[in-house]
């Protein structure tokens, strides 16, 4: 991304955020970290209440930790400004809104249209969408080139990693801006094109999907696959382990997103499994019943620990990841180097996947692919273009 300091966004610049729910709380902190005034808008006002609240505990174990003295601790407190209910005139002097609300198209559209006539004509305007089209959003906007994908991971405050998304309207300054902006918070930051689910939630689709599908085969139960991925496969946390943290409802939704807008694509098809979790409102750990029992005294399942069957699931599900990294990266979602980075600093990987496809050998994942595809007769299982010309190369997905 070419430097254009044209439409920097200073470090004093009032930061709106419309949206007080974890993710919105915590970029919050972040810009309030960062020397800013935020303000803080949220139809719900217990939501605001319960944020504000999060946050004073934060700031009180930063004390006792002494990471902040007790002055400091009161300045970062002050610099945000609790708003509840929907009051966009709130936002009239900021020159950066960012927008963590529900992943709905039609919510979001709405909430940036109406912002746009109480903020001045230079304020930014950036969706933490984390699968939605930042072209879109912004087609609701009387001039779409202030708008910017900034999708942060959860936690805000401690996921280094930012993904920079320019809309097909996006001004290069306005992302160019958002980027230096995120970079002078001290985050990680990696540009992608505006297509589904953009680097990580489009490249980590495999990580779930196909774990699921050996679920849904009896091929293993969760608490073997989840083994065999932590164990054998170094992941800090396995499959089903990670979606009953994230939600059922939020990880079966992005899926369904990513799904639909890539035209039905069977690769990235949600599994049943999940979906009747989300009916019967098993949403994982905030709901105390997802793939594990969570309630309190539940006993958990033991993985059988059978290492060549848990090679098997490992080689698999990475074939699937390696694949989809080297797609990413022939179709132009993102440069070769942000895919490496937004997959080990966004949802923490052990190595990058390109990095770990030439480590095992291109032709092996090759051959795992066709191997599937050859069994099962799904296009779910084709293997890149890219991964075919490194492999009739000799070469390396690193060069």
């Amino acid at each position: 991304m070419a430097r254009d300091t044209s439409a920097a966004i200073p470090g004093s610049t009032p930061i709106g955020v419309l949206g007080a729910g974890a993710m919105g709380a915590g970029i919050a902190q972040v810009a309030a970290r960062a020397g800013h005034p935020v303000v803080v808008c949220d139809a719900r006002g217990e939501a605001v209440k319960q944020a504000a609240a999060a946050f004073a505990k934060v700031l009180a174990r930063d004390v006792d930790k002494q990471r902040l003295d007790a002055k400091q601790a009161a300045a970062v407190g002050q610099r945000i400004t609790w708003v509840e209910g929907v009051h966009y005139a709130a936002f009239a002097e900021c020159g950066l809104v960012v927008e963590a609300i529900v992943e709905d198209l039609a919510a979001k559209q709405a909430a940036f249209g109406a912002i746009e006539e109480q903020v001045a004509e230079d304020c930014v305007f950036a969706t933490n969408t984390s699968s939605l089209s930042v072209t879109s959003i912004a087609s609701a906007c009387e001039r779409p080139e202030r708008v910017v994908g900034m999708h942060f991971f959860n936690p805000a405050p401690l996921m280094p990693l930012v993904e920079i998304v320019p809309g097909l309207a996006t001004a290069p300054t306005i992302a160019f801006a958002a980027r230096e902006l995120a970079d002078a918070w001290g985050k990680t930051t990696v540009v992608a094109r505006d297509t589904p689910g953009f680097i990580v939630n489009r490249v980590a689709r495999p990580f779930y999907g196909e774990a699921l599908r050996i679920l849904e085969e009896g091929m293993a139960d969760v608490a073997t696959i989840d083994w065999a991925m932590r164990t054998l496969g170094g992941f800090r946390m396995g499959p089903f382990e990670l979606m009953d943290l994230i939600g059922h409802d939020v990880n079966y939704a992005v899926t369904r997103t990513v799904w639909e807008s890539l035209y039905y694509d069977p690769r990235y098809r949600p599994a049943i499994a999940q979906k009747r979790l989300v009916e019967a409102g098993f949403l994982g750990r905030k709901a105390g019943r997802g793939f594990y029992d969570h309630r309190e005294g539940a006993d958990k399942p033991a993985p059988s620990e059978d290492e060549a069957l848990g090679r098997d699931i490992v080689d698999r599900i990475l074939a699937m990841l390696i694949n989809e990294a080297a797609d990413a990266v022939l179709l132009n979602v993102a440069s070769a180097a942000d895919v490496e980075l937004a997959m080990t600093t966004g949802v923490n990987y052990p190595k990058g996947l390109l990095a770990w496809g030439d480590e095992i050998g291109v032709g092996t994942v090759l051959a795992r692919l066709q191997a599937l595809q050859q069994e099962y007769g799904e296009d779910r299982y084709r293997p890149s273009p890219l991964l075919r010309r490194v492999a009739a190369a000799g070469g390396t997905l690193l060069g």
